[in-house]
């Protein structure tokens, strides 16, 4: 493997490895405190305040002048993330973190099959074949016995 190879998965798999434990965190501070809304609103003013941060310290705020400009639709993927997260944090606590992150899995596995498939917004175009539909088949049943009892 190249060696961006090697450190572009391991960033990406401590992404996933962090999205069970923010499912985690963010049920326990929501049921604490009363409200999923709440504690959502509490993940995305520390989220915000990190982004900040790293915006400043990598010198990139000049690239807020040219938010302006850009099409409006590109905009909804914060909607979608706040979708994620106020439904991680209301559901996980009812229906088991792991099964709530079992079918964000599916979902995502789909999705990123159908955006590479048709080489959706920009993405690099990624033919399902019928060897990577029997890989994706893999992954989902794989995913699905990791939730069994």
């Amino acid at each position: 493997m190249l060696p961006d190879t090697v450190r572009y998965a391991a960033i990406m798999l401590a992404a996933g490895i962090g999205i069970p434990i923010l499912a985690a965190l963010n049920a326990q501070l929501g049921g604490r405190i009363g409200s999923p809304a709440a504690a959502a609103t509490v993940l995305f003013v520390v989220a915000f305040l990190g982004t900040a941060a790293v915006l400043v310290l990598t010198g990139s705020t000049a690239a807020l002048a040219r938010l302006p400009g850009q099409p409006g639709h590109l905009f909804l993927a914060g909607l979608l993330v706040a979708f994620y997260v106020l439904s991680i944090t209301w559901i996980a606590p009812r229906f088991g973190v792991g099964n709530a992150v079992f079918f964000v899995l599916l979902g995502q596995l789909i999705s990123a099959a159908l955006i590479d498939h048709f080489g959706l917004m920009a993405a690099l175009p990624k033919p399902i074949s019928w060897t990577r539909a029997a890989g994706i088949a893999l992954m989902a049943a794989g995913v699905l016995l990791t939730q069994r009892a």
